[in-house]
C-alpha cells in the first residue's frame, strides 16, 4: 500500500499544500480513499465532483474520520489541503510516479471481451511462482486503475491491470499511468460501438495500449480480428506474440472440446484443461500460457494452475440449483459475439432440456436492433434449444427474430422466475446472459 510523506505527494502531482498541510508535510500518507464511508487512519482522501454530489463537501467528515490529508481542487476549506486543478488527474499522476517505485512488472490486460476473465487467468498460472496483486472488481477506469496501483503491496513482483473504456483516449491514459512491461488486448467485438460507431474505431481504442509499452516489453493480441490485423505496427521494439483460433497466429488454439466440466484444447502440440466454460475461454487462457511462456514458467506447471482456476463472479459462472439442474450464470456483461458464444456453449451441452435466458445488450446505441437480430438469426442456425426466453426491451427483437415456437418474452421478471423454477429438475441447463444493467442473477434461487 502506498505510504509517502504528504510534501512526496504534492510534488507527483504538482499540487500546492496549504497552510495547514505544510505543517504535516512530512507526515505519511496511508492508502487512498474516495468514499469516507471507507476512510481508514492516516489515508489521503480524493473528492470527485459528480452529477448529484461534490466530494468537496465531505472532505471535513473524511478528516474526521482518520483521513490525515485531502486533494481539493477547492483553496477554501478548513482541512489539510493538497490543491490541485484536476483530482482525476492528479491521481494518475501519483499513481505513475508511485509505480517508477516499485520494483514491479506491468500487465495490462484489455479488449471488448475478456478482460476480467483473462487477468484471473493469468493471475492463476503466475500465483505460484511469484508474487502478484490484480484489479479488483471492476476498478478498470480513470480512478479505479490508480487506486488499484496504490493498494499494491511493496514486495510485489506481477501487477496485473484491467484497462477498461468508453472512448478513444481512454487507454491511451490509462497506458501512460501503467507504463506496461507486457500489454494483452483479447478481442475485439461490438461493446462501446454506440459512441465509437464502428469495429474499427473500437480497435483503434483498444490498441492504445501498447502506446506506453516499454521498448522491451511484449504485445499479445489475436489475429482473429481483422481490424486489428490491418491496424497493427509489426516494425516495433518491443515483442509481439499473436494467439487465436485462425491459422494467421503464433500460437493456434485447436482441438476444443466442452464438456459440464470446462474445456479442454489444444496449444503448440500440449493438452490443456479448464473448469470454465465456453469455447472463447481456451483462447483466454491460451493468453495467460503465452506470457508463462515469457517469464519461462514450465507448461507442466501451467497446467496444474489452470486446473485450479477460479473466476470472478458471473462469468459463464456454474451454480448446482436445488433441483439439480445447472444454472450457467454469464450476467456480468454482455455484447453480441460473447452472447454467441455464450449460446453455443449450451448448444453443445448434454442435457435433455436446454433453457436460454437472454436480456438486452445494452449501450448500442442506433445499431442495437441489428445486433439483437443478429443473435436471434444465431440461434436459428441450430436450434437445438427445449425454451428460450426473453426479457427486456431490446431482447423482443431476439424473441421475434427466432423461427421456431418455443420462445416467450417476458416483461416481469418474478413472472420469468417462475416459469424456470417449474421447468428447472437435474436434466435441465439454464443460461442466464444480458448486459449487467438488467440483473438477471436474479433468477437464481437463494
Amino acid at each position: 500500500m502506498i505510504s509517502l510523506s504528504i510534501k512526496k505527494i504534492s510534488k507527483f502531482c504538482n499540487g500546492k499544500l496549504n497552510d495547514k498541510a505544510k505543517e504535516i508535510e512530512e507526515t505519511f500518507i496511508s492508502g487512498v480513499s474516495i468514499d469516507t464511508r471507507t476512510i481508514e487512519k492516516n489515508n489521503m482522501f480524493a473528492p470527485f465532483i459528480g452529477e448529484n454530489v461534490d466530494g468537496h463537501n465531505f472532505i471535513l467528515n473524511a478528516i474526521e474520520s482518520g483521513a490525515v490529508v485531502s486533494l481539493s481542487e477547492k483553496e477554501n476549506i478548513d482541512a489539510p489541503l493538497i490543491i490541485v486543478d484536476d483530482v482525476e488527474k492528479a491521481l494518475g499522476d501519483i499513481a505513475r510516479e508511485y509505480l517508477k517505485l516499485l520494483d514491479v512488472k506491468v500487465i495490462a490486460i484489455t479488449g471488448s471481451n475478456g478482460k476480467t476473465t483473462t487477468k484471473d487467468m493469468v493471475e492463476c498460472v503466475l500465483r505460484p511462482h511469484f508474487k502478484v496483486q490484480k484489479t479488483i472488481g471492476n476498478y478498470n477506469n480513470e480512478i479505479g486503475l490508480p487506486l488499484t496501483v496504490f493498494n499494491t503491496k511493496t514486495d510485489t513482483d506481477i501487477l496485473i491491470l484491467e484497462m477498461g473504456m468508453d472512448s478513444l483516449g481512454d487507454i491511451h491514459y490509462l497506458s501512460s499511468v501503467a507504463k506496461p512491461d507486457i500489454a494483452v488486448l483479447t478481442n475485439v467485438g461490438e461493446s462501446h460501438i454506440e459512441k465509437l460507431g464502428s469495429r474499427e474505431n473500437i480497435a483503434k481504442a483498444k490498441y492504445e495500449i501498447v502506446d506506453d509499452l516499454k521498448e522491451d516489453g511484449l504485445f499479445i493480441y489475436s489475429n482473429d480480428y481483422d481490424e486489428l490485423k490491418k491496424l497493427v505496427n509489426k516494425n516495433t521494439s518491443y515483442d509481439q506474440v499473436t494467439v487465436g483460433m485462425t491459422d494467421d497466429n503464433d500460437l493456434i488454439v485447436e482441438g476444443i472440446k466442452e464438456n459440464q466440466s470446462g474445456v479442454t484444447f489444444t496449444l503448440q502440440d500440449e493438452t490443456y484443461n479448464i473448469p470454465s466454460l465456453g469455447k472463447h475461454n481456451a483462447v483466454n487462457a491460451s493468453f495467460a500460457i503465452a506470457i508463462s511462456e515469457f517469464f519461462n514458467i514450465d507448461k507442466k506447471s501451467v497446467k496444474e494452475s489452470l486446473q485450479g482456476l477460479t473466476i470472478t463472479n458471473m462469468r459463464m459462472e456454474q451454480h448446482l440449483d436445488h433441483t439439480g439442474a445447472l444454472i450457467i450464470n454469464d450476467a456480468y456483461n454482455a455484447s453480441p459475439s460473447s452472447m454467441k458464444s455464450a449460446i453455443d456453449t449450451v448448444r453443445h451441452l448434454n442435457y435433455k432440456k436446454k433453457i436460454l435466458v437472454l436480456g438486452d445488450i445494452l449501450e448500442l446505441g442506433s445499431y442495437s436492433e441489428n445486433l439483437h437480430r443478429e443473435v436471434g438469426e444465431y440461434i436459428n442456425e441450430d436450434n437445438n434449444f427445449t425454451h428460450i426466453f426473453t426479457y427486456g426491451d431490446a431482447a423482443k427483437i431476439i424473441n421475434s427474430t427466432v423461427l421456431s415456437d418455443n420462445t416467450n418474452h417476458f416483461n416481469n421478471i418474478n413472472e420469468l422466475k417462475e416459469k424456470i423454477d417449474d421447468l428447472k429438475d437435474e436434466d435441465t441447463v439454464v443460461l442466464l446472459k444480458a448486459s449487467r444493467g438488467m440483473r438477471l442473477e436474479r433468477l437464481i434461487s437463494e
